[in-house]
């Protein structure tokens, strides 16, 4: 039989002042909450809470973000786009591009209706067309990819044709101030149309700011094409209208459900 020496003070739980492993706060893992975690949290995505739940404020500024993304680069593409044709007649052409303008009742004119408004025929002419055509197609492109193209559709292909026929036997109509003028009509009457408040806010705003503009759907100064405000201001108003890609959410829901009630009535 062996004697083993009894325990001493400080040993197993003994006094916590002595050395050894009589301080069992100072087992490891002994206090949990003070140990680092195990695994690192997983990130959330952006437009959700850290528990998981979608943050309505984060999503709602990612689609501001994204709409002022999208209006910025039709800003910019209308404005390279005008710009860029203009250099090219000058310094290639010699200005003789300009014949791709609209020549009204000339049926080898028809496919110029796509032509006509990238071309201008001087400095002052662009000009004038840059920083309103900008604003608008920002304007325009806020409202998504679908919608500027829609609108562009409609302000080209009506303005056009109503130039086409009604512009005057003899002259040549270039420039982008019909889009310019269609751009603006849809913006001021598009709110009416698809219920919007902001909308038609915003469409008060410009109406007071570019009031204005109103003269030049009128006959009267030379070398002013009216008929392509006129038909191009035209072509806005029809759009707002009839396209529905701009539609409010609540006015989107709405119209789905009267479809399908007239869908389960049958």
């Amino acid at each position: 039989m062996t004697n083993y020496p009894s325990p001493q003070d400080g040993w197993g739980y003994g006094q916590t002042g002595q050395p050894g492993y009589g301080k069992p706060f100072q087992r490891p893992f002994s206090h949990p909450e003070s140990q680092p975690p195990a695994f690192s949290p997983v990130p959330m995505p952006r437009g959700y809470t850290p528990g998981g739940q979608p943050d309505p404020r984060g999503a709602l500024k990612a689609k501001r973000k994204a709409q002022r993304n999208t209006g910025l680069r039709f800003a910019a593409l209308y404005v390279v786009a005008i710009w860029l044709v203009y250099i090219i007649n000058l310094t290639l052409f010699d200005g003789n591009l300009l014949y791709f303008g609209i020549q009204p009742l000339d049926p080898d004119s028809l496919p110029c209706i796509l032509t006509s408004p990238l071309l201008h025929g001087s400095l002052e002419h662009i000009v004038s067309n840059t920083v309103p055509g900008a604003i608008f197609a920002f304007l325009v492109g806020y409202s998504g990819k679908r919608v500027f193209w829609e609108v562009t559709a409609f302000v080209v292909f009506i303005g056009g044709i109503g130039t086409w026929l009604f512009g005057g036997v003899g002259t040549n109509h270039i420039g982008a101030s019909g889009l310019v003028y269609g751009w603006l009509a849809y913006l001021l009457v598009r709110g009416f149309f698809n219920r919007s408040g902001s909308q038609i806010f915003l469409g008060i705003i410009l109406g007071f700011l570019y009031s204005g503009l109103v003269w030049g759907m009128l006959p009267g100064t030379p070398g002013v094409s009216w008929q392509a405000h006129l038909f191009g201001a035209v072509g806005g108003v029809v759009a707002a209208m009839i396209i529905t890609s701009d539609d409010p959410p609540e006015l989107a829901a709405k119209r789905e459900r009267r479809q399908l009630e007239k869908q389960g009535g049958r």
